[in-house]
């Protein structure tokens, strides 16, 4: 799994979430396409958004990204009660600091 982080809004720089902290994450899902370029930082098709449908919590860090084909086919979806979230987030939001804003472009 490869994650670049691109900061689009520093956050304060001090406050990285640890293992197992819920997190309120406003996202933008689209799907990899290395046809847009990275000018356009790769950014496929949308396929999900948190935007408009209030805060998005979940632990981070701790595994809680379910990575069965279901989910990976249906990002965003619910399963088993979790919601399925993209693998690589463990790895990129625990390195983001409060506030803020960044691509993540998570290739596999």
């Amino acid at each position: 799994m490869g994650v670049t982080r691109k900061v689009l809004k520093q956050g304060n720089g001090v406050d990285k979430p640890k293992p197992g902290d819920e997190v309120t994450i406003e996202y933008t899902g689209n799907l990899y396409d290395e046809s847009k370029g990275a000018s356009n930082d790769y950014r496929g098709k949308q396929f999900d958004s948190s935007v408009g449908r209030g805060d998005f919590k979940t632990a981070i860090g701790v595994g809680k990204v379910i990575k069965g084909s279901y989910c990976l086919k249906n990002p965003g979806s619910v399963e088993g009660g979790l919601t399925c979230a993209i693998p690589g987030w463990d790895e990129g939001v625990t390195e983001m600091t409060l506030g803020e804003k960044s691509v993540l472009t998570i290739s596999g």
